[in-house]
């Protein structure tokens, strides 16, 4: 477990940027979505891999790559919407067509 600012932290910021960086949004989840509910994509089931195999795996070098919004600045995975059961994650202003990470 990383520590942020003397805590424990489990948890991942992601965000869409323009692609030269000059405008970036945070992603967030739906209104209703409840605090601490697993963001999921369709087809891709089973249980979340530990921080471990995340780390050792280099798995973030893998997924970041085809993670982008939409032309409706949702977020997907290639092409599937990351979603939790309140609805689809987005950029925050609904920044289109951009890379996410």
């Amino acid at each position: 477990t990383r520590k942020l600012v003397g805590f424990p932290s489990h948890g991942m910021v992601l965000c869409a940027a323009s692609e030269d960086g000059s405008k970036v949004e945070f992603i967030e989840p739906p209104a209703d979505a409840k605090i601490g509910e697993r963001v999921m994509v369709d087809g891709f089931d089973g249980e979340p891999a530990t921080e471990n195999q995340i780390i050792k795996k280099k798995m973030l070098d893998a997924i970041f790559p085809d993670l982008s919004t939409d032309s409706e600045g949702v977020v997907t995975y290639k092409g599937v919407v990351l979603s939790t059961s309140a609805g689809p994650c987005a950029a925050q202003n609904k920044m289109p067509n951009s890379p996410v990470g």
